[in-house]
């Protein structure tokens, strides 16, 4: 196997990856008021310790289960935000594709997704605290960035490699070594 073979085959399974990544967080962010209903039971269960190790986060978890029941009861428009966040993810997924298909024509689309990586730390930040967001839990949501922008740095460098394995092919077409 080549090189460059070897190279975008690393590159497609980190793209896979990240695809994947980001359709299971658009997934669920559907069902949202059943999900916290789980969670709240699964923390609030006998065998977690939870309530007594992190009671802030159980407290946090109950409120935002209560508000998501409340809107989901009197206000259930109000949910098509987190449709259209999950949408959102989904079709970003879907941009993908493109690295997938041909990574070096492509590179913009990870060069996006890192800079969309970044942007969440500022929007943490600045929105967090304008929603009464938990400071830790604007930490949580921050990590998704720098988490998510991890396999992109990993995939633009091998992109990178990529391109100049290409550039050389494509000066020495022949694959004639170059002369000492």
């Amino acid at each position: 196997m080549s090189e460059r073979h070897a190279l975008t085959r690393r590159i497609r399974r980190w793209l896979v990856l990240f695809i994947v990544c980001l359709v299971l967080s658009g997934l669920t962010a559907f069902p949202l008021v059943t999900e916290l209903r789980w969670t709240e039971d699964l923390l609030a269960s006998s065998a977690s310790p939870v309530p007594e190790h992190f009671p802030g986060l159980m407290e946090w978890i109950t409120r935002v289960r209560e508000g998501l029941d409340t809107i989901d009861r009197e206000q259930p428009f109000m949910l098509y935000g987190t449709d259209w966040l999950a949408f959102a993810h989904l079709v970003i997924a879907v941009a993908f594709y493109g690295p997938y298909r041909d990574p070096v024509r492509n590179i913009w689309v990870i060069e996006f997704g890192m800079i969309a990586c970044a942007g969440i730390i500022p929007l943490a930040l600045i929105c967090g605290p304008i929603r009464s967001i938990p400071f830790w839990w604007s930490v949580i949501d921050m990590s998704f960035g720098v988490f998510g922008v991890i396999p992109l740095l990993i995939v633009r460098r091998m992109i990178k490699r990529l391109e100049g394995l290409e550039r050389t092919a494509a000066a020495n077409p022949a694959g004639v070594p170059a002369s000492a």
